[in-house]
This record gives structure tokens, C-alpha cells and sequence, in this order.
């Protein structure tokens, strides 16, 4: 019988699953999930409405996954019409100071990377 060594987690080796982890959570809808939810519970429709250009498909792709990784909790309603809400979870608390920071970060620094990017299309032209 083979015995599985375990190693510490290092986001740098192809192997270690942390890497898919960083994955999911830098995804763009997940990112900005996270913060659209940074105030308390919300239904589907209020999200999609917030996240303006997601599709439904992608919502529920990304809500889906945020719900497996333990970063959302569902909860389901008994009413009629039926109602759903998500909110983050104590898990996703801990990581939202860092998505907030990103999220203002990206948009501090949206002049200066259009203008870089200006800059290396003048300096190489396709």
C-alpha cells in the first residue's frame, strides 16, 4: 500500500490545490460577488441587477462555486412565492477586506494601466 505524503501548501507547485482555490476566487464575478454581497443578504435578481453585464448562466455558475468553496450560505425560504437569498459566510468575511481592497485598487489605478497600455501599443504597434 502507498502512503500519500502530505506537503505543506505552496500555490507555486502545479499540484497543490490551493493553486485552484486562487483560481476561483480571482475570478472577476466571484471578486465582485463578494462585494456586492459585503452588505448583507441578497436575492438572485438584486445581484444579477448589481453586477451589470453577468449573464444568468455565469451568476449561477459563480454562485454555484462560491457555495461549494464554503464563501456563500443559500438560504431557501418557505414562502410563496418562493424566495432565496445569499449572503457571504464567516469564510468569506475573511477574505472580503482583501477583495474590497483589489476591487479599490483596480479602480485607483484604471487611468495609469489605460495609459500604460496606450504607451506599449505606441512602442509596439500590432
Amino acid at each position: 500500500m502507498s502512503k500519500k505524503i502530505e506537503l505543506p501548501p505552496d500555490a507555486f507547485l502545479k499540484v497543490c490545490p490551493s493553486r485552484a482555490v486562487l483560481s476561483r476566487i480571482g475570478q472577476k464575478w466571484t471578486v465582485l460577488t463578494m462585494v456586492a454581497l459585503q452588505n448583507g443578504p441578497m436575492r438572485f435578481g438584486d445581484i444579477r441587477r448589481r453586477l451589470e453585464g453577468v449573464s444568468q448562466k455565469m451568476l449561477t455558475q459563480t454562485l454555484r462555486a462560491m457555495e461549494r468553496d464554503g464563501l456563500i450560505e443559500r438560504n431557501v425560504y418557505d414562502e410563496l412565492p418562493l424566495r432565496v437569498e445569499y449572503m457571504l459566510s464567516g469564510l468569506a468575511l475573511t477574505l472580503l477586506p482583501l477583495v474590497v481592497a483589489l476591487k479599490a485598487w483596480a479602480e485607483e489605478a484604471l487611468h495609469t494601466i489605460e495609459a500604460n497600455n496606450q504607451a506599449f501599443d505606441r512602442k509596439y504597434p500590432a
